[in-house]
């Protein structure tokens, strides 16, 4: 058993996967569903109409599903994590920049 907990990813491990495996995987699968929204709107997002807009979320969720069961041993959330995080810095600075043109 000693030897599965091992191979836990860190989020994973942190939703206790090896313990409660229903919760876990709720768990896992809304953490990675969330994460892959954010990066989406952060770095991929267009103005679409409502219909196309809701089926790129469908498939974001379809995609999570296969993601979740990957994500116990890889890192996937975390990588989503990363993503985010240098996402969100280039917002930032790109706003930065614009205000700072403005000036």
């Amino acid at each position: 058993m000693e030897d599965v907990v091992d191979r836990l990813s860190p989020f994973a491990k942190m939703f206790r996967v090896d313990q409660n495996p229903e919760l876990g995987m709720w768990l896992l699968f809304i953490t990675i569903f969330l994460l892959s929204v954010l990066v989406y709107k952060l770095g991929f997002a267009l103005k679409l109409p409502i219909l196309k807009s809701a089926i790129i979320y469908l498939f974001l969720f379809f995609g999570s599903t296969v993601l979740s069961f990957l994500a116990i041993q890889l890192p996937v959330a975390e990588g989503l994590v990363v993503a985010a995080l240098i996402l969100i810095i280039y917002k930032i600075r790109l706003h930065n920049s614009k205000k700072a043109e403005e000036v």
